[in-house]
């Protein structure tokens, strides 16, 4: 499983989260964490053609989620191995990252005139 922290106003995890809805189906699950409420969550969505399912880590709870994995910079992505541990974690947008993760999901993560960078800091 892919578990990637977002917030919506942020430039790389628009960059990044569309890229990651072309994984979901594969053999890869993919879950968003949203920073954001229900409804601003909804909207990004929509915006940017996030298909896979998003969860929301309440500002008013503290961010537990986010805490747990000492979240201090969006987007952060954590590969998730069957048994509970992190096999992988980074944060920003890495091209390199993304085509391992399209490797194990049997998906492309990027088509032909597809312009990313390498990598851009969240």
């Amino acid at each position: 499983m892919l578990a990637a922290f977002f917030k919506v106003s942020c430039p790389t995890c628009q960059l990044t989260l569309p890229y990651l809805s072309r994984l979901s189906g594969g053999g890869l699950r993919v879950v968003g964490i949203s920073q954001d409420d229900a409804a601003s969550t909804a909207a990004f969505n929509s915006r940017f053609g996030v298909s896979f399912e998003t969860l929301v880590d309440s500002r008013g709870e503290g961010y537990p989620a986010s805490n747990h994995y000492g979240i201090t910079h969006v987007p952060s992505l954590f590969v998730i191995e069957q048994d509970g541990t992190v096999s992988a974690a980074w944060n920003g947008f890495s091209k390199k990252d993304m085509e391992k993760l399209g490797e194990r999901a049997g998906r492309s993560v990027f088509e032909a005139g597809d312009d990313v960078p390498a990598w851009k800091p969240g």
